[in-house]
């Protein structure tokens, strides 16, 4: 299928799915995964989804973002935990969970983060010991993302209880619908929106046949699929940036802020830095196991979302200090875009991985640089 046809057919899909797209929720993943646009990515058609081209995955990025569908829930699913199982996973692992993922019927969230093991994974104190079955995994991840809607969590725990930093970890599949054994607690942004949560596990199991790529191994899994969250959703996750700094442009416009020569100096930087991380995502794409450029990636687009979001706010003026919407009984807390855009990009540079962090990585293993003493 050539370039232009498929972008047509993307285009006429998700402008006959606007009423299902204005639902969002499980119920757009399923409608989604019906037509086979869940998986365009994974090398192989077999467990229900389509495949497609490097090029044809962009293109339908892009419609995506301009048609403004809903923000994915199964985006976890599909983009970390399939390929991690495609790249280490079982034969049998991979006929249980990836057909569900394509059909966009299962949820996933990732258990890494921990409060005394953020960026620092390395330090996380989750166990997992061994029963009759497989494990029973105790301890707490937070910052997780979209936990409270997950049918299932990947789970990095410590297996070998003499073990420290990166040795003895383990890489398990947990399903998060055990009462009594997996507690879900959002947590409260200054959005006023919980994407985000505290998870906690007393117990909960995870059978044997569902760890994977072998006890021990959860480091080298881990990484895989870290390496994973910043190759081509990068690339794509630069597509819903171009919609957001277009729109700050015309609300620049619009309010005459372009006419101030700081302001269009800014507008004209954002433009400029974004055209670049898409030209440093385009050149590591094939690029597989350079351990600097996932750092790379995340330093550039972290901070440049950060200053859009100031900026956002900027252009708007004082008016952004109110927004748009009367405060109300039924609606305490509700943001205009410019003003969520501003308070959720705080974090832009602290969640996957601080930018101290980063740098630590592209100076002991790019430039090969001391060790930071311990």
């Amino acid at each position: 299928m050539g370039e232009d046809t498929f972008r047509a057919e993307a285009r006429q899909w998700l402008r006959s799915h606007q009423q299902g797209a204005r639902a969002g929720g499980r119920a757009w993943e399923r409608a989604l995964g019906r037509d086979g646009w869940i998986g365009l990515g994974w090398p192989e058609s077999g467990w229900g989804n389509r495949t497609a081209t490097l090029p044809q995955q962009i293109t339908w990025a892009e419609e995506y973002s301009r048609s403004r569908a809903p923000t994915r829930l199964g985006h976890i699913g599909e983009h970390l935990l399939a390929p991690t199982l495609i790249r280490f996973g079982t034969p049998a692992q991979k006929s249980r969970f990836l057909p569900p993922v394509a059909r966009g019927e299962e949820l996933w969230c990732q258990g890494y983060s921990e409060p005394g093991a953020g960026s620092d994974l390395a330090a996380l104190t989750t166990r997992a010991v061994r029963d009759r079955a497989g494990y029973r995994v105790s301890g707490q991840k937070t910052w997780t993302s979209l936990a409270h809607d997950a049918d299932w969590c990947f789970v990095l725990a410590r297996t070998d209880p003499g073990s420290t930093r990166h040795h003895g970890l383990s890489f398990l599949l947990v399903p998060m619908d055990q009462p009594g054994r997996i507690e879900v607690r959002p947590i409260r942004q200054l959005t006023g929106t919980s994407e985000f949560n505290e998870v906690f596990f007393d117990g909960a199991g995870a059978l044997a046949t569902h760890l994977v790529g072998g006890e021990g191994n959860g480091w080298r899994v881990a990484m895989g699929l870290l390496a994973l969250e910043r190759g081509v959703s990068t690339l794509v996750q630069q597509i819903g940036f171009e919609e957001e700094l277009a729109e700050v442009v015309r609300t620049a416009v619009a309010t005459g802020a372009a006419a101030d020569p700081v302001i269009r100096e800014r507008l004209v930087r954002q433009w400029a830095e974004l055209r670049t991380m898409r030209w440093n995502a385009l050149r590591t794409l094939g690029t597989e196991g350079d351990p600097g450029a996932p750092s790379v990636a995340k330093l550039l687009w972290g901070g440049w979302h950060q200053r859009l979001g100031e900026l956002a706010v900027a252009v708007r003026g004082p008016a952004a200090a109110t927004g748009p919407y009367a405060w109300s009984g039924e609606r305490p807390y509700e943001l205009s875009p410019d003003q969520r855009l501003f308070l959720f990009t705080r974090a832009d540079t602290i969640y996957g991985g601080s930018d101290e962090i980063q740098r630590t990585i592209i100076a002991e293993r790019v430039l090969g640089l001391p060790r930071e003493p311990r």
